[in-house]
C-alpha cells in the first residue's frame, strides 16, 4: 500500500511525469514509516515534506548529517532517515 506523502505530488514528480521520464521514487523509511520519494539528497528530501531545513535535524542510517552536509548526502533506497523538527515556544 502506498502512502503519499502530501495530498498534492510534488513539483518534482509532476515534472518528471510532464517530461515523459519515468522516474520511480526511492523506498526509505522516515521516521520509522515506510515511504517512497523522489529526493535523491538529503536537502530535496526536507523540501519534498516541507519541512523548515534552518529547523530540522537529520540522521540517516544511524548518523547525524551535518547540515553543511545536506545538499550534497544522497539518498539511497532502503536508507532509515531519522528527521527531528525544532518549535520554538514554552
Amino acid at each position: 500500500m502506498r502512502r503519499r506523502l502530501m495530498p498534492s505530488a510534488p513539483k518534482r514528480a509532476m515534472t518528471r511525469r510532464h517530461t515523459g521520464i519515468e522516474a520511480d521514487g526511492l523506498r526509505i523509511q522516515v521516521n520509522g514509516d515506510p515511504r517512497e520519494v523522489y529526493a535523491t539528497t538529503v536537502t530535496e528530501l526536507v523540501e519534498e515534506l516541507a519541512l523548515d531545513p534552518r529547523k530540522v535535524a537529520v540522521e540517516r542510517n544511524l548518523e547525524i548529517v551535518p547540515r553543511s552536509l545536506h545538499a550534497v548526502t544522497a539518498l539511497a533506497e532502503g536508507d532509515r532517515i531519522e528527521l527531528v523538527q525544532f518549535v520554538g515556544g514554552g
